[in-house]
């Protein structure tokens, strides 16, 4: 019998009216001020007149176009919104959701009107609910609303600005700016805090485009502060509300710790230990490592290698000169320990090569993963040149904020043009893969392009910058030490800055991505110390995160595998507003380490865009209805009123495939064989 596949079929008769179900999008991006009211409904000398999609909607909802659906009591109407915006959380347009819904709860639905643009961008494609009204016989009746055309406009996209910056330093401001006008606008971009100071930019779209830049500003004070970024209006832009931008920014003192290492006195090492030394942010020390004097001494000198983890962990960044693996210089446990402070510490290391090669040694060593060039074995010390020779910035090097040497980006590469040359550089080959390289020979090209003579690379949680040339000294020349002081300042803190994103007694953090959106996942990374300063060998962190509304719910960060102290975690980002974190040890939960991570709110339901008219069509044309044209309201009715009466639902349950019937089976089994044991039947 179950081979037949039997079916337990029921019928349920519909005991209401046949509904008519009109849903309309009630969502943001219907304020767009787009969608002509068509005659049938606009008032007397009004057709043609734009409205926003809402008032469009509206209209026709309040029309009397849906009267004679109901008379003689032919049909039951439904009106109901989707996609309200909410109060808290992440706001969207969900199709699929309110259509599967309409044939969950009603069993007499004859037909559905939609009211939409059909922008989406919650939930599962609206194209599922709409084969399942297919099955049900329901057909969907679009009615596309708003304009296929983006409207002229421009929208700031997005501003990335860094969580933190360094009190009377500039801070890089990246942006984006997407231009819908047919025409190239030269605008500028203003920058503002709330005492009124600004910095301006002058900058040119392309037409119908998106524009990345960035724009400088100096931070003025400790604590957090409120900037704004926006653009002018322009002629025949229609939407104003997307050219600002409003964000926050912390200014912090800073103390950061460079330890130089280099073998011979030579002119860059000398310009460089002054240029540190005589910053106010940076505490610097020196290892002078002479082969036939010993280790230097003097202020700001050390006379050994750091000897223990905890002394070297004090570091944010290490300067490696003209020093290798070798007698005198660094031992393979020194490299083996640079590296582990690079890739678990989040420190930075320069690699500054000399005229003695010396560095050739470190392509064998721990070191040299984080090279990120490949250098010329055959030509050990180096090239020279006879005349001097300028460096070249490339488009990444442009809009670095490492090479920034001017007070605004305009007046940077006029600067880069006027810099004295060099005479010496290193023996580069390449960069490798996964790196960026900001500056190349001028004169001087390879198998691979030009030579790349200024790289950087991420190098687990640290960074690396590898500068190929001995002569950044001569920089001074004619301007002191405007531009060389400040070169290595920038490549100081831009080394240090992961790491003193929230530095505690007991723990460090910090944390990807800086300016997380709502439903993004954070990688939390932190370092943990002992009562004496030396990285946590032993035992938990544990991190109290509290969101907006009060929530507070702990997490336990993950340790790796090294002696770093290094710990790992991730937790999800739900809704925009201020997430404090408290990270504690578990041998000192008394000296906590606080930060806060700023979510800004998105908005990801935009105004100005065009209405997705093809996914309309596409729900129509699933579900076998059609796509009425607002010019076309009045075939809406006819159309309605020629479908068929709804039919009965139907329920079938196949019994051969039930899990009660597996029941039943086995259960009359039970029996039979009980009784067979019973009557003593075997």
């Amino acid at each position: 019998m179950l081979l037949w596949q039997p079916e337990w079929r029921t019928v349920i008769d519909p005991t209401s009216k046949p509904k008519i179900a009109i849903i309309w999008d009630d969502s943001r991006s219907m304020m767009t001020l787009d969608a002509p009211l068509p005659n049938s409904i606009a008032e007397e000398g009004k057709a043609g007149e734009i409205v926003s999609r809402a008032d469009w909607v509206k209209k026709v909802l309040d029309s009397t176009l849906w009267e004679s659906l109901r008379v003689g009591g032919a049909n039951e109407l439904s009106t109901q919104p989707f996609a309200t915006p909410e109060k808290e959380g992440l706001s969207g347009t969900d199709i699929n959701t309110p259509l599967a819904n309409l044939l969950e709860n009603e069993n007499n639905l004859r037909a559905v009107v939609m009211l939409s643009d059909g922008d989406f961008n919650l939930g599962s494609p609206p194209v599922s609910a709409a084969q399942k009204c297919r099955i049900r016989s329901v057909p969907i009746f679009t009615i596309p609303v708003g304009s296929e055309k983006r409207l002229p406009d421009l929208d700031l996209l997005t501003v990335t600005a860094p969580t933190y910056g360094i009190v009377g330093e500039n801070v890089q401001i990246p942006f984006t700016i997407r231009s819908s006008l047919d025409r190239q606008v030269r605008t500028i971009v203003r920058l503002r805090d709330e005492s009124g100071r600004e910095r301006t930019k002058n900058i040119i779209l392309a037409p119908n485009v998106e524009t990345y830049d960035s724009i400088l500003w100096k931070l003025e004070k400790e604590g957090t502060t409120k900037l704004t970024l926006s653009i002018p209006v322009e002629d025949g832009e229609l939407i104003a509300s997307n050219n600002t931008h409003d964000f926050t920014i912390s200014g912090k003192p800073e103390r950061i710790r460079v330890l130089v290492i280099e073998t011979l006195p030579r002119w860059e090492y000398r310009f460089l230990r002054n240029a540190l030394s005589r910053d106010p942010g940076v505490e610097l020390s020196c290892l002078l490592l002479r082969p036939e004097l010993g280790a230097g001494a003097g202020a700001d000198y050390i006379d050994k290698f750091p000897s223990t983890l905890d002394e070297l962990s004090k570091f944010d960044v290490v300067v490696l000169g003209d020093v290798g693996i070798g007698e005198n210089q660094l031992t393979a446990e020194q490299a083996k320990q640079i590296r582990g402070l690079v890739e678990n510490q989040a420190s930075g290391v320069v690699f500054l090569p000399g005229p003695q090669g010396n560095q050739m040694s470190l392509v064998n060593s721990e070191l040299s993963d984080l090279l990120p060039v490949t250098l010329d074995e055959k030509t050990p010390k180096g090239l020279s040149e006879l005349v001097a020779t300028p460096l070249n910035l490339t488009p990444e090097g442009r809009a670095s904020l490492l090479t920034m040497l001017g007070e605004s980006e305009e007046e940077n590469p006029e600067i880069w043009r006027r810099l004295p040359g060099f005479y010496w550089h290193a023996p580069v080959l390449r960069a490798k893969a996964g790196t960026e390289v900001l500056a190349v020979h001028a004169n001087r090209r390879g198998a691979y392009g030009p030579t790349p003579l200024m790289v950087t690379k991420a190098a687990g949680s640290g960074k690396v910058l590898f500068m190929g040339i001995d002569s950044a000294w001569r920089w001074r020349r004619g301007v002191e030490d405007l531009y060389h002081y400040r070169f290595w300042g920038q490549v100081a803190r831009w080394m240090s800055y992961q790491r003193n994103m929230a530095a505690g007694q007991r723990v460090r953090m910090f944390f990807t991505p800086e300016r997380p959106q709502p439903g993004a996942t954070v990688t939390l990374n932190a370092n943990a110390f002992d009562q004496n300063g030396a990285p946590l060998k032993e035992g938990a962190v544990s991190v109290d995160i509290t969101s907006p509304s009060g929530d507070v719910r702990r997490i336990e960060l993950q340790k790796n595998e090294s002696d770093w102290g290094a710990y790992s975690g991730r937790f999800k980002i739900d809704f925009p507003g201020e997430w404090k974190l408290r990270a504690i040890t578990e041998a000192s939960p008394d000296i906590p380490t606080e930060t806060t991570i700023i979510v800004p709110g998105v908005d990801i339901e935009k105004t100005g865009q065009p209405a997705r008219v093809d996914v309309l069509e596409e729900i129509s044309r699933v579900s076998r209805g059609r796509s009425i044209l607002p010019e076309q309201l009045a075939e809406l009715i006819s159309e309605i009123d020629a479908l068929p009466e709804p039919k009965p639902l139907e329920n079938r349950i196949p019994l051969w495939s039930h899990w009660a019937t597996l029941v039943v089976l086995v259960t009359l089994l039970g029996l039979f064989w009980a009784g067979r044991k019973l009557n003593g039947a075997f």
